[in-house]
């Protein structure tokens, strides 16, 4: 088993902390606006492309923020040395960003989304 996973118990705990707690950690200029999503979906063939990737062992997620300071995730592969796969010349699959925000799309309520 991977040394990554966790318990649904665990999740909901953690998740529900964040919820509860994005706009305190916040500076009162940023409170309010959306900044901190809850999470971003991503589709599958995103990861299946940059993990067939020869040579990629890992992902590795960087956070980031858009000209609106919404925070996004951004996500590229990683090597056997640790070192993030970056894009060539005309290479436009290497880079994963653009996900699903959430809210607005959510999907279904779970544990893990609850408002």
């Amino acid at each position: 088993m991977s040394q990554h996973f966790i318990s649904l118990a665990q999740a909901i705990e953690m998740t529900t902390r964040y919820r509860t707690q994005k706009e305190s950690i916040l500076s009162s200029d940023f409170r309010g606006k959306n900044i901190l999503s809850i999470s971003e979906t991503f589709d599958r063939d995103a990861f299946d492309d940059v993990l067939a990737k020869p040579g990629c062992v890992a992902l590795r997620i960087y956070y980031s923020m858009d000209v609106n300071n919404i925070v996004h995730a951004i996500i590229v592969g990683v090597n056997k040395d640790n070192d993030d796969m970056l894009p060539g010349a005309g290479d436009t699959s290497s880079i994963i960003e653009d996900g699903k925000i959430c809210p607005p799309l959510c999907g279904t309520t779970s544990p893990l989304n609850s408002l």
